[in-house]
């Protein structure tokens, strides 16, 4: 199992997690809310911008993480 990479740049309200060292691009999944993924669709992190403004609700991120269960 990897490790999960969190980094927050407070200067620019930049919050980013990574789940996999790999190449990928982002794509909008929500207002200022990013996915990284591969060629292939698969998740490699996620993104939020303004962060800090969204830290006063919940921040949503809909990624299909396999092998969880509710």
């Amino acid at each position: 199992m990897g490790k999960i990479k969190v980094w927050y740049d407070e200067a620019g309200d930049y919050l980013e997690v990574t789940f996999a060292d790999a190449k990928g691009h982002f794509r909008e999944v929500a207002e200022d809310v990013f996915e990284r993924v591969d060629e292939r669709g698969t998740v490699l992190g996620f993104a939020v911008f303004n962060f800090k403004k969204k830290s006063l609700a919940p921040v949503e991120v809909p990624i299909d993480v396999k092998g969880l269960t509710s």
